[in-house]
């Protein structure tokens, strides 16, 4: 169905815009293709992890200006590329969905042919940057590129209930790659900022399919809620933000500051988690979920650096 029905799907739409407004929109398409605010939420931990390693190995931020432009924009290519060929295989989906149904892919501005083509292009030109930084650095970006394309999109996101398991092990692996290029991951503190996004992601992607959960069902996806039902989302919900409480006290190198207010975020995502039990209306207390889970680990990762600034 993917490739033949949606392209003339495209065609039929595309007509109905003008040159002028497609000209007009062309930077809305790119960051809906690119899924900008996804995008910057992948890179955060990247910046955070090569900050902390700075910071834990004594090294001058100033004397590693070059690596960390090449960190970032390498690591932000290589996920670029992997949302971009996301989005081109995951079309006939996009187009049964009230939240994808804008996309570039779906409206026909941009052709499957170059959003595929960008899509390559732009991981290809990530790995090449991320390898004048370290090997280990770009075999984690792979590792993370590998899950996310194939792993979960191709194979796993429309066939099993545990793609999110799959989906959360690409978005774990960023801090990895910030690590990495100042030294190898063998510490502490990478390794727990990997769980916590691992763990983060599970609730968080819960919460969107709980919110979505007739799109998901219209486009046979085997989001947890759509399989299993919403009351055992809830309650896997709740175990997993439950499993993020002790991780700030791995942390405790990063001061008592850190310690404290990483612990109250943790206890205030529990109870807004837990109140699932007890509010009728589930979509309005997934949608409180998902804005709590996007600031919460904003702020979290915000907070590692704030914390290890220079006084």
């Amino acid at each position: 169905m993917r490739q033949d029905v949606v392209p003339s799907l495209q065609k039929a739409r595309g007509t109905t815009l003008s040159d002028t407004q497609k000209t007009l929109s062309i930077f809305t398409d790119i960051k809906s293709l690119l899924k900008g605010p996804v995008l910057v939420a992948n890179v955060l931990p990247v910046f955070t992890a090569f900050w902390l390693a700075l910071y834990f190995t004594g090294a001058s931020f100033s004397d590693h200006w070059g690596l960390f432009f090449l960190t970032m924009i390498g690591s932000t290519l290589v996920m670029g590329g992997a949302l971009v060929i996301n989005n081109w295989y995951d079309v006939d989906i996009d187009t049964v969905m009230d939240r994808t149904k804008n996309r570039p892919t779906v409206t026909g501005n941009f052709s499957l042919k170059t959003v595929l083509t960008l899509g390559i292009v732009l991981s290809i030109l990530g790995f090449i940057l991320l390898l004048f930084t370290t090997l280990e650095a770009t075999i984690y970006a792979f590792v993370g590129w590998f899950t996310y394309v194939v792993l979960y999109t191709m194979w796993s996101k429309r066939r099993y209930a545990f793609n999110t398991i799959i989906g959360s092990v690409s978005g774990a692996v960023t801090p990895l790659i910030g690590w990495a290029v100042i030294e190898p991951v063998a510490h502490t503190v990478p390794i727990v900022l990997f769980l916590i996004l691992f763990i983060f992601q599970m609730p968080h992607t819960f919460a969107i399919a709980i919110r979505k959960y007739d799109e998901y069902k219209a486009a046979n996806v085997a989001m947890l809620p759509v399989v299993r039902g919403i009351k055992v989302t809830k309650v896997q919900m709740v175990l997993y933000i439950a499993c993020l409480l002790p991780f700030p006290f791995f942390l405790s190198s990063l001061g008592t500051a850190f310690i404290v207010i990483a612990t109250l975020l943790n206890v205030g995502w529990l109870v807004v988690s837990m109140s699932g039990f007890f509010i009728k209306d589930d979509k309005k207390w997934a949608y409180v979920n998902f804005l709590y889970s996007v600031n919460y680990i904003s702020l979290l990762f915000l907070l590692m650096v704030i914390v290890t600034l220079p006084l």
